[in-house]
C-alpha cells in the first residue's frame, strides 16, 4: 500500500551559521561543525526562503550558530516578510545593538527569542564560556523597546536546574511575556557532556514544583512552558512531532534535514538545497522518507499500542543509546535498550562524574571530529 503524501512543512528553520561567540556545554550545533565552514551565499538562502513558502511553510525562525554574524540578516529577514512568513530570530543576543534592532524592525522582523544560560553573572558566564549577562539584560530592554514579544529561553541541566526560582523572577523582572525552560535534550555537545549535566529526579521534581508556583502566582502575565527531559519519562515523545512531517530544518552548508540532528544518522543521503529544489527534498529524498509514518518500525514499536502517538520516538536519540536508529527510542520503558538509560540516570543520581566540561569551540570540534 502506497503510505499517504505527507502535508508541507509548516516550520521552515534557517540555521544560517554555525558561527557563535558562545561555547555552551549543550549547543545542539554538530560536534564536527568547524570542518563545515562552507555556509550558503545570499542568494541561495533568499531561494531556499521562496522555494520554502511557494511549499506551504508559514513560519521561518533564523538561528545558528548565532545568526547575528551574517551580515545580510536584514535582507534575509526582509525577504521572509515579503513572502508572509512569520518570523522569528533565535539569539543569544550578541550583537544586537539598538540599531540593528531598529534595522530588523525595519525589515518586518515579528519575534525575538532571547537565551540566557542562568539567573547570575557568575553561572550565566560560566555556562556560555564567555561574558554576556549584562549584555543579555540590555538586549531583553532593547527587545521590549522595538515592540517584540518578549521572549525568554533558558536550557535546565544539573548546573543551573536548582536556580529555576530566580531564573522565573529574572525573566518576571526583565518584562517577559514567554519563558521556555527547556530541559536539556542530549545530543551533540550535551551528549558529550551528559555525565555532568544530567540532573536527578529530585532536582526535577522541585524544579517543576517551583515553576508550578510561579504559574499560581502570575497567572496570565506570563506563560511559562517547562519542557521535560526526555531520559526520566520512561516514555517516548514524536520527534519533532513525526518525522518529516511539519518541521524542515536547512542547516549552513544547505543540508535539508527533518530534524536539527539528523545528519548524524549512518546510511541515510540527506539532499542539499544547492542540488535539488525544497519541494524535491520534502517529498522525494530518501532522508526525508525513510521515517515517515509507521512502516519502517520492528519490534517492540511495529505492535505497541502506542505507536501512532510517539511514531516510535527519536531516530538520532536511538542512534546515539544504542547504536541502532531504527530501534525503538530507549527512553521508552519497552526498548531493548532503555537499561542503558536507567544507567546514566543511576549516575546523575550517584553523582556527577568528575571529568572537565567539554566546552562548545572550534578545537574542541576538530579534536571530537578526529
Amino acid at each position: 500500500m502506497t503510505p499517504p503524501r505527507p502535508g508541507p512543512p509548516l516550520w521552515l528553520l534557517a540555521e544560517i551559521t554555525y558561527r557563535c561567540p558562545l561555547h555552551c556545554v549543550f549547543c545542539y550545533n554538530p560536534v564536527d561543525y568547524a570542518a563545515r565552514p562552507d555556509e550558503l551565499s545570499t542568494a541561495d538562502w533568499l531561494r531556499v526562503l521562496r522555494e520554502g513558502r511557494a511549499l506551504g511553510a508559514v513560519q521561518c525562525g533564523f538561528s545558528g550558530g548565532e545568526p547575528l554574524l551574517r551580515e545580510d540578516l536584514e535582507e534575509l529577514v526582509a525577504e521572509a516578510h515579503r513572502l508572509g512568513y512569520y518570523t522569528n530570530l533565535l539569539t543569544s543576543g550578541v550583537g544586537l545593538t539598538p540599531e540593528r534592532a531598529a534595522a530588523l524592525k525595519a525589515a518586518g522582523l515579528d519575534h525575538v527569542q532571547l537565551s540566557f544560560q542562568d539567573s547570575t553573572r557568575e553561572s550565566n558566564d560560566f555556562l556560555s564560556h564567555t561574558r554576556t549577562f549584562d549584555l543579555k539584560r540590555r538586549v531583553a530592554e532593547t527587545i521590549r523597546a522595538n515592540g517584540w514579544p518578549m521572549v525568554m529561553n533558558v536550557v535546565l541541566h544539573r548546573l543551573n536546574i536548582a536556580h529555576v526560582d530566580r531564573i522565573i523572577e529574572m525573566a518576571h523582572e526583565l518584562g517577559a511575556e514567554y519563558v521556555e525552560l527547556a530541559n536539556t535534550q542530549y545530543y551533540s555537545w550535551a551528549f558529550v557532556n551528559r555525565a555532568q549535566l544530567l540532573p536527578t529526579r529530585e532536582q526535577l521534581r522541585r524544579a517543576e514544583a517551583v515553576t508550578d508556583a510561579w504559574r499560581a502566582k502570575l497567572g496570565d502575565s506570563m506563560r511559562l512552558f517547562f519542557v521535560a527531559p526526555d531520559y526520566h519519562e520512561g516514555r517516548a515523545k514524536k520527534c519533532v512531532n513525526g518525522w518529516g512531517s511539519m518541521f524542515l530544518t536547512v542547516t549552513p552548508e544547505g543540508l535539508a534535514l527533518p530534524c536539527h540532528t539528523a545528519r548524524m544518522l549512518p546510511g541515510l543521503a540527506f539532499p542539499n538545497v544547492r542540488e535539488m529544489s525544497l519541494a524535491s527534498a520534502w517529498y522525494e529524498s530518501e532522508g526525508f522518507n525513510r521515517y515517515r509514518g509507521t512502516a519502517w518500525m520492528k519490534e517492540p514499536c511495529a505492535s505497541c499500542e502506542h505507536q501512532a502517538e510517539d511514531l516510535g520516538g527519536c531516530r538520532c536519540q536511538a542512534w546515539l543509546i544504542a547504536q541502532d536508529a531504527e530501534a525503538a527510542d530507549p527512553v521508552c520503558r519497552k526498548s531493548p535498550h532503555h537499561e542503558r538509560v536507567l544507567a546514566a540516570v543511576a549516575q546523575a543520581e550517584a553523582g556527577v562524574v568528575e571529568q572537565p566540561l567539554v566546552f562548545r569551540g572550534p578545537a574542541e570540534s576538530r579534536r571530537l571530529a578526529g
